[in-house]
């Protein structure tokens, strides 16, 4: 089937008016009142656009953004997705934000709630920031190996004779008989020990050890409680106090 100039004109134009309906809208009042700044795309530094920590609520249409305290996406970020934000406070980011840039729809992040939706407070039992995983680190030492020599056979002969020799000038009859052969024994395990130091030279070991990941941290696990149940929820920062705003589903709300 083949497909028309125009269709694919049409379709390439439905692709641009969607990017180009993607912005944030900043307001420095909460409510949405107040002088606005508006972004359809990155911008590192706010200092160059007057607004600078000083956007208190905002509106995101077509795609989610990232917004960071500090220029150049730096310090605490968070991800807002489509929607309406009366106040940024419950985020802790309100005259805070210094830089914003959009980012492909996250599997965690904040969600507006609908106009007139009811709003609790769940209260935060856990925090839990979650990175890549151990790396390895290793690192070679260098260390001193005694290797054994085997028994001087020579030693043990010699030092066998001189030991009965000297055995059989102890005692008399049957005390002499085995004084020589106590002496013979003896005297054998002396030889065989005599130069068996062993050999001493060092050589380079490799060693290892995990240790945790130095990476950024990927996400934030936040496990809080409302109306008796236990709920999960993965954000892109931390929670700005002990309590997460839900519905009355126990959604996190933003």
């Amino acid at each position: 089937m083949r497909t028309s100039l125009k269709a694919v004109l049409a379709a390439a134009g439905l692709v641009f008016a969607t990017q180009a309906a993607a912005q944030i809208t900043f307001y420095a009042g909460e409510g949405l009142r107040g002088p606005t700044f508006t972004a359809d795309g990155p911008i590192q530094n706010f200092d160059h656009t007057g607004f600078n920590d000083r956007a208190s609520s905002a509106v995101v249409e077509g795609g989610s953004w990232q917004v960071c305290e500090d220029a150049q996406f730096q310090g605490r970020c968070m991800v807002l997705n489509p929607g309406s934000y009366e106040s940024l406070s419950r985020m802790g980011m309100d005259n805070r934000i210094s830089s914003v840039r959009p980012v492909a729809a996250p599997a965690y992040g904040y969600a507006p709630p609908p106009p007139g939706e009811a709003l609790y407070q769940a209260n935060i039992t856990s925090v839990r920031a979650i990175a890549g995983p151990p790396e390895q680190r290793c690192w070679v030492e260098r260390e001193q190996v005694v290797e054994p020599n085997g028994p001087n056979v020579p030693g043990a002969i010699v030092g066998g004779i001189i030991g009965g020799v000297l055995g059989h000038q102890i005692g008399g009859g049957r005390g002499r008989d085995v004084a020589t052969a106590g002496g013979a024994v003896a005297g054998a395990a002396v030889g065989a020990n005599v130069g068996r130091g062993g050999q001493v030279y060092d050589r380079d070991v490799q060693r290892c050890a995990s240790v945790p990941s130095s990476s950024a941290v990927d996400y934030w696990d936040v496990t809080y409680h409302f109306r008796g149940q236990e709920h999960h929820v993965q954000l892109s920062a931390p929670p700005p106090g002990p309590t997460i705003t839900v519905d009355a589903y126990g959604n996190p709300r933003g």
